[in-house]
């Protein structure tokens, strides 16, 4: 087995043993079903590719898609994040109302200058994507207790970061309200649809 799919599903696992299964109320039904609120997004104060500072509470106006990559992930990460640009392209001109947020998990290497050209080179648009960096324990601890994804740092693998490939919902409010697993064929179908039913439902 090729070590990038032994990341993979060591990366599953460690969702399954964190009850990161798909959760109650991770999407509806229907598209047009009311989301279910799972519970408050935690906030965060993390470093932007521009060397800026933002935090939660400053995306509070827009619909927000949170994932956890790294930039030398050369297997999962690419995939799910060409998926959103994708994602990014199919809102068109609500588009601008969603905020794609993209926090690493290898904070030491993933520098604001990392993430800046890690954006570039995938057409990330700006003004709609933010890739964030800060200290690994808060960024740790923000996605296994906060978000209640799966992280760990792969010392047990030669060091290689494991994160879960699912991706968070966030309402304008902040609430956390749809989570979607970037290797099941209909996720972004999901992920778009709920994107625009929340759209429709918190126009302002």
């Amino acid at each position: 087995m090729r070590r990038g799919h032994s990341r993979f599903l060591i990366a599953l696992i460690g969702v399954a043993l964190l009850g990161g299964g798909t959760p109650v109320g991770a999407h509806p039904a229907k598209a047009d079903a009311r989301l279910s609120r799972i519970g408050p997004a935690p906030d965060f104060a993390l470093t932007l590719q521009d060397g800026t500072q933002i935090g939660l509470a400053d995306l509070r106006s827009k619909v927000v898609v949170v994932t956890f990559i790294y930039t030398t992930c050369a297997d999962t990460c690419p995939l799910l994040t060409a998926k959103l640009v994708g994602i990014q392209r199919q809102l068109g001109t609500d588009g601008v109302r969603v905020r794609f947020v993209a926090i690493t998990v290898d904070p030491e290497k993933d520098t604001p200058e990392v993430l800046r050209s890690y954006a570039e080179r995938l057409q990330a648009e700006p003004g709609r994507w933010d890739f964030l960096t800060g200290p690994k324990p808060a960024i740790y601890k923000l996605s296994h207790d906060g978000f209640k994804l799966a992280v760990s740092d792969g010392s047990d693998a030669q060091g290689i970061p494991v994160h879960s490939t699912r991706m968070a919902l966030v309402d304008r409010h902040g609430q956390i309200r749809g989570y979607y697993d970037a290797t099941e064929a209909d996720a972004i179908t999901k992920l778009v649809a709920d994107t625009t039913h929340l759209l429709r439902e918190q126009p302002k």
